[in-house]
Protein backbone atom coordinates (compact mmCIF):
# COMPACT_ATOMS: atom_id res chain seq x y z
CA UNK A 1 0.00 0.00 0.00
CA UNK A 2 1.18 3.81 -1.06
CA UNK A 3 1.27 5.60 2.29
CA UNK A 4 -1.29 7.76 0.55
CA UNK A 5 -4.28 5.17 1.22
CA UNK A 6 -3.74 5.14 4.82
CA UNK A 7 -4.58 9.23 5.36
CA UNK A 8 -7.66 9.74 6.78
CA UNK A 9 -8.25 6.29 7.09
CA UNK A 10 -10.41 5.11 10.08
CA UNK A 11 -8.73 3.04 13.12
CA UNK A 12 -10.44 1.09 15.53
CA UNK A 13 -9.89 -1.24 19.07
CA UNK A 14 -11.64 -4.03 18.67
CA UNK A 15 -14.06 -2.81 16.09
CA UNK A 16 -14.74 0.80 18.25
CA UNK A 17 -13.74 3.53 16.11
CA UNK A 18 -11.08 5.62 18.24
CA UNK A 19 -9.86 7.85 15.30
CA UNK A 20 -7.95 8.84 12.00
CA UNK A 21 -4.67 8.38 10.43
CA UNK A 22 -2.83 12.01 9.57
CA UNK A 23 0.07 10.54 9.70
CA UNK A 24 3.23 8.87 9.41
CA UNK A 25 6.71 8.66 11.69
CA UNK A 26 9.94 7.28 9.78
CA UNK A 27 12.90 6.67 11.73
CA UNK A 28 15.44 7.92 9.15
CA UNK A 29 18.15 6.15 10.42
CA UNK A 30 16.90 3.14 9.60
CA UNK A 31 14.33 3.88 7.27
CA UNK A 32 11.54 1.95 9.59
CA UNK A 33 8.22 3.09 9.89
CA UNK A 34 7.84 3.39 13.89
CA UNK A 35 4.41 5.37 14.41
CA UNK A 36 1.22 6.42 12.92
CA UNK A 37 0.04 10.30 14.02
CA UNK A 38 -4.09 9.55 15.22
CA UNK A 39 -6.61 12.38 15.62
CA UNK A 40 -8.33 10.84 18.39
CA UNK A 41 -12.29 11.01 18.73
CA UNK A 42 -13.31 13.14 21.61
CA UNK A 43 -14.53 10.60 23.77
CA UNK A 44 -11.47 8.19 23.23
CA UNK A 45 -9.27 11.33 23.90
CA UNK A 46 -11.15 12.15 26.93
CA UNK A 47 -11.59 8.18 28.11
CA UNK A 48 -8.24 6.82 27.27
CA UNK A 49 -6.12 10.21 27.81
CA UNK A 50 -8.05 12.35 30.18
CA UNK A 51 -7.90 15.02 27.25
CA UNK A 52 -11.35 17.19 27.69
CA UNK A 53 -10.84 18.90 23.95
CA UNK A 54 -11.55 18.38 20.65
CA UNK A 55 -8.44 17.00 17.80
CA UNK A 56 -6.41 15.51 20.31
CA UNK A 57 -3.48 13.72 18.01
CA UNK A 58 -1.01 10.88 19.41
CA UNK A 59 1.52 8.75 18.07
CA UNK A 60 0.49 5.19 18.10
CA UNK A 61 3.59 2.59 18.02
CA UNK A 62 4.12 0.33 15.17
CA UNK A 63 4.30 -2.80 17.91
CA UNK A 64 0.32 -2.28 18.00
CA UNK A 65 0.07 -3.67 14.55
CA UNK A 66 2.44 -6.79 14.63
CA UNK A 67 1.39 -9.39 12.79
CA UNK A 68 -1.45 -11.24 14.45
CA UNK A 69 -2.62 -7.52 16.52
CA UNK A 70 -3.61 -5.33 13.55
CA UNK A 71 -5.15 -5.72 10.17
CA UNK A 72 -6.63 -3.58 7.32
CA UNK A 73 -10.31 -3.87 6.53
CA UNK A 74 -11.85 -0.17 5.29
CA UNK A 75 -9.39 0.80 8.38
CA UNK A 76 -7.19 -0.25 10.54
CA UNK A 77 -8.17 -3.06 12.54
CA UNK A 78 -6.09 -3.44 16.03
CA UNK A 79 -6.82 -6.04 18.51
CA UNK A 80 -6.26 -4.44 21.66
CA UNK A 81 -9.36 -3.11 23.87
CA UNK A 82 -9.83 0.73 24.40
CA UNK A 83 -7.95 0.29 27.88
CA UNK A 84 -4.65 -1.18 26.24
CA UNK A 85 -4.28 2.17 23.96
CA UNK A 86 -2.49 4.13 26.31
CA UNK A 87 0.48 0.83 25.88
CA UNK A 88 0.47 2.10 22.27
CA UNK A 89 0.18 5.88 22.75
CA UNK A 90 2.50 8.55 23.19
CA UNK A 91 1.95 13.05 22.37
CA UNK A 92 2.63 14.13 19.39
CA UNK A 93 6.25 15.70 19.15
CA UNK A 94 6.87 18.30 16.10
CA UNK A 95 10.27 18.50 15.11
CA UNK A 96 12.56 21.39 14.23
CA UNK A 97 12.74 21.59 10.00
CA UNK A 98 15.98 21.21 8.97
Amino acid sequence: MRTSEFMGKDVYALDEKIGTIKGIEVDPEVWKVTHLEIQLEKDIAESVLGAKKRGVRNMLAIEALEKGVGHWANGLHLKVSKDQLHMYLRPVVKRASS
